[in-house]
């Protein structure tokens, strides 16, 4: 719920936008978010005004279909004043006898491919879009089958296509590409990748993902809060609880529940530790590709060491079944304190000694300097978001700009660099764990005694809210709108690694391909985050 300040907040920006643009009708504010609702003929100019002369970043965009309700699909295109902490959703119907929109990828390069998604899986064509080929359906897909329609039965096996698409070929003398997977060598999901070189340079890159495609925005239509949940915990392994996070989030703001204070502060200790644990992972493998073994064993270790606190806190090293609408399922931290208080002690002094050797290493550090560099204006093209942003200067993050949890309590610092390279992306993560350590030690001083869960109840159908969680990857939206009887009609999720895939592409142009495994690993992006 909005306190005073906010509201106030939210009522001046609500009439600068209306000032700006009379065409605009307002369906409702609820939390930090303003509901706006256009037509076709505004669109265009509104979205374009949004994101380039008040530079609110689009970040995210998706389709529901209202048709049963409304007569009409409907676009959903969300604008974050970050200033203010302020989501913008500016929502248009589309008429389901045309199923076409006005495409703003020309404008706004980051709606290319939620266009395209849109495209895929309801049928609604970007119009104006250059290139508004498959994103999440390959070749044996049949065309004309849109699963996100209601009327798309859930268990229904469409009969297999055998389309070829196309990928971008660049043209000229001594231009090769070379093909990579979608089945790798080491132990990680699939995805290809198709490199256009000319000498050993790389010119171009494009990835084709969605191999491992779950389908959870269909299954969960229909399922209760309780078993969407589940299926929050399941987007992705190594971001189990910063999901399931943003899932509660969701509903709690749907019920108008506050969740105990010393729930929040235990999600904070939870979110942190996750996010550690994901770090330190990325830092091990930047060092594994380079062949240095010492130094990957040494992250590799304290990994491990996180591993004992989650075993310590929960016994579940992915962290599921911690959270709960409502807030979190037992006190997990009580009678534990001096020993997380040891453990994290300890984590701090091996991470500060191994910090001074690895990053003064001369033959290390000239490695991963200059190499696969994100440009800044690219970074804010796409929403690059998390540390592969903050790495090229994207000084934002979801924890300070849309305070959570006991957040808005605890005292952190946000680390940027400007260089955008490999190094640049290793010093964030690495300056991240020592704030997430700083940040689990203040819960625990801080931490007051409660109770750690409120009831849900009944909520009201029809009512939506967006949630915002800093992820291990950056900035992570979740949207869902209920049904009736304590279900889900609508559940969208846009997990960092949608945004970033694009900027990793982007990131090794004029790169050699060895460097690839190295700029991947730096970025360290989602398969299954993506792949929904």
């Amino acid at each position: 719920m909005m306190n005073k300040q906010e509201s106030n907040s939210m009522n001046n920006k609500q009439n600068e936008l209306f000032a700006r643009f009379p065409e605009l009708s307002m369906s409702e504010i609820h939390g930090n978010t303003l509901y706006l609702e256009s037509n076709a003929s505004s669109y265009h100019t509104i979205c374009k005004d949004l994101n380039g002369q008040l530079a609110f970043p689009l970040v995210s965009m998706f389709a529901s279909d209202d048709r049963e309700r409304t007569g009409s699909f409907t676009i959903h295109t969300v604008f974050a004043n970050r200033q203010s902490g302020i989501l913008i959703s500016v929502a248009l119907p589309v008429d389901p006898s045309t199923s076409a929109f006005p495409s703003l990828c020309e404008l706004i390069p980051a709606a290319a491919l939620y266009e395209r998604e849109i495209h895929d899986l309801f049928g609604l064509r970007p119009m104006g879009h250059p290139n508004p080929k498959r994103l999440v359906f390959h070749g044996n897909w049949p065309k004309n089958q849109y699963p996100l329609r209601k009327e798309f039965p859930v268990n229904q096996r469409p009969d297999f296509a055998d389309e070829k698409i196309e990928f971008t070929r660049i043209d000229g003398e001594g231009v090769y590409e070379i093909p990579v997977g979608p089945v790798h060598a080491g132990i990680i999901e699939p995805g290809h990748f198709r490199f256009s070189l000319a000498g050993e340079p790389i010119l171009n890159l494009e990835a084709q993902l969605y191999f491992v495609h779950k389908g959870i925005e269909k299954l969960i239509e229909g399922k209760t809060i309780e078993q969407g949940f589940y299926f929050s915990e399941r987007i992705s392994g190594d971001e189990t609880f910063t999901n399931s996070l943003a899932y509660c989030q969701a509903i709690e703001k749907i019920a108008g529940l506050q969740v105990p204070v010393r729930a929040s502060f235990t999600r904070v200790l939870f979110a942190e530790l996750e996010r550690i644990t994901s770090h330190l992972g990325d830092l091990a493998g930047i060092c594994q590709d380079v062949a240095y073994g010492f130094a990957s064993y040494q992250f590799k270790m304290l990994r491990g060491w996180c591993y004992r606190i989650a075993d310590e806190l929960c016994g579940m090293r992915f962290l599921r079944s911690v959270n709960t609408p409502g807030g979190i399922r037992k006190d997990f931290i009580q009678g534990k304190e001096e020993t997380l208080t040891k453990l994290l002690a300890e984590l701090k002094k091996e991470l500060t000694e191994t910090e001074a050797i690895v990053m003064h290493n001369s033959l290390f550090v000239d490695r991963i300097e200059n190499t696969g560099i994100l440009k800044h204006k690219i970074a804010v093209d796409l929403n690059a978001t998390g540390p592969g942003g903050r790495a090229s200067g994207v000084d934002f993050d979801v924890r300070k700009a849309f305070p959570y949890e006991a957040y808005a309590s605890l005292t952190f610092e946000v680390p940027v660099q400007s260089d955008g390279d490999v190094s640049s992306r290793m010093k964030v993560k690495l300056a991240e764990c020592f704030q997430s350590i700083s940040l689990m030690q203040q819960v625990l001083e801080q931490i007051p005694q409660g109770i750690v869960r409120e009831e849900i109840g009944i909520l009201e159908p029809y009512r939506s809210a967006y949630s915002l969680t800093e992820s291990p990857r950056g900035e992570n939206i979740h949207y869902i709108m209920t049904g009736e009887n304590n279900t889900i009609l609508r559940y969208k999720v846009r997990t960092p690694s949608f945004c970033s895939w694009p900027a990793l592409c982007h990131a090794v142009s004029g790169n050699i391909v060895p460097d690839f495994p190295l700029i991947n690993k730096s970025f360290n992006l989602s398969y299954a985050g993506n792949d929904l």
